[in-house]
C-alpha cells in the first residue's frame, strides 16, 4: 500500500465504508495500515481528506471532490479487472500452429472447425510446414508431426492411431512394368521421389524381419508436392511412396494399388507437441483438452 495506487484505493474504501475497521477488513489489512496510508496520501496532497472522530469518519470538502472524482474511475478500473478474470477463465486470443502437410486426418476432417465452433474466441494461425526446427523461436504455439521426430523433452500429446507409409502406382503402370516383390527392386522402376525441406532427396524406408533400411532410389520426378507425386503416380508415371492415409481414397476408388506392404509395418502417428512451461496458455490447453476427448470418443465408438 505504498504506492499512490494503493494509496488512493484505501481512501475509496475509508470512503466508501466511513470506517478504517471495515476498510481494513476489504483491503486485507490491519486498521493501522489504512490510517498510517491515509496519513501518507493526506500528506502527498496537502489537504485533510478525513474528518476522524471516536465515533465515526466523516469527508472534509477537499476529500468529497477526491472521492467524487476517484469513484467513477476507480469503478471503470474494477470492471475491466474483473473482465480480465473472465478472459482468464474463458479461452481466447490467436492459436499459432505449425502443421505437417503429411497429417491428412488432422488437416482434412473437421477437427479445428468443430474445436473453433467449441472455442468462438480462439482464432486460428496455421502454418502448413513439414520443416519441424525452430517452430517455438519463430512464435509458433505447438506443432503437429510424427511422434519419431519430436524432441524428447516435449510435451507430446496423440492424435491419431498408428500411421504407416505405403508404396503405390496406378494399374496401368503395374500392367505394364510389374510389381516389385522386395524394395531392392524398386532400382527397375520408374519412382516419384520426395524432396525434403532441408533439399535433401528423402530415402525409402522399410523393415525386413525387424531390421529398419533404407533405399536411395533414382527417382525420375523429385517434389516437394505430395499432391504432385499423386497425380503422376495416378497418370502412371511411376510408383510413390507415402503415408496411406494420403493414399486410401485412391486406393478405394481403384486408382492407385499398394504393393510392398509386408516391409511397411505401423509406426507411432501424429502427436501435438509443445514445449513444456509452467505457465500454459489456455488457448493451447483447450485444445490439448478438445483433442484428448476426441480421441476418448472415437475410441468408445470401435
Amino acid at each position: 500500500m505504498r504506492d499512490e495506487f494503493g494509496g488512493l484505493a484505501a481512501f475509496l474504501a475509508v470512503a466508501e465504508k466511513r470506517s478504517f475497521k471495515a476498510a481494513a477488513v476489504e483491503l486485507g489489512v490491519t486498521r493501522a495500515a489504512v490510517s498510517q496510508t491515509i496519513r501518507q496520501v493526506e500528506e502527498r496532497l496537502g489537504v485533510r481528506l478525513l474528518q476522524r472522530t471516536t465515533r465515526s469518519v466523516g469527508l472534509t470538502e477537499a476529500g468529497e471532490h477526491l472521492y467524487r472524482g476517484l469513484q467513477p474511475a476507480f469503478s471503470d478500473m474494477r470492471a475491466t479487472l474483473e473482465s480480465l478474470n473472465e478472459l482468464r477463465s474463458r479461452p481466447s486470443g490467436t492459436l499459432r500452429l505449425s502443421i505437417s502437410s503429411i497429417a491428412e486426418d488432422f488437416l482434412s476432417e473437421k477437427t479445428l472447425a468443430e474445436f473453433l465452433a467449441e472455442y468462438p474466441d480462439i482464432k486460428l494461425d496455421i502454418s502448413v510446414d513439414d520443416n519441424p526446427s525452430g517452430i517455438f523461436q519463430q512464435g509458433f504455439d505447438a506443432g503437429v508431426q510424427l511422434g519419431e521426430i519430436i524432441d524428447k523433452d516435449m510435451v507430446a500429446v496423440s492424435i491419431s492411431g498408428e500411421q504407416r507409409q505405403l508404396v503405390v502406382g496406378s494399374p496401368g503402370y503395374f500392367a505394364v512394368h510389374g510389381k516389385p516383390q522386395h524394395p531392392r527392386e524398386l532400382h527397375a522402376h520408374a519412382c516419384i521421389g520426395w524432396r525434403m525441406p532441408n533439399g535433401a532427396t528423402y530415402r525409402w524406408e522399410f523393415t525386413e524381419k525387424g531390421r529398419d533400411f533404407e533405399i536411395a532410389i533414382d527417382a525420375r520426378v523429385n517434389t516437394n508436392e505430395k499432391h504432385l507425386m499423386l497425380r503422376l503416380a495416378c497418370d502412371g508415371v511411376g510408383l510413390t511412396i507415402g503415408m496411406e492415409d494420403s493414399f486410401r481414397p485412391y486406393i478405394q476408388r481403384g486408382e492407385l494399388l499398394p504393393v510392398l506392404e509386408e516391409f511397411c509395418p505401423p509406426f507411432a502417428g501424429f502427436y501435438l507437441y509443445y514445449p513444456s512451461r509452467a505457465q500454459t496458455p489456455l488457448k493451447l490447453k483447450a485444445l490439448v483438452e478438445f483433442l484428448r476427448k476426441r480421441a476418448r470418443s472415437r475410441a468408445r465408438r470401435k
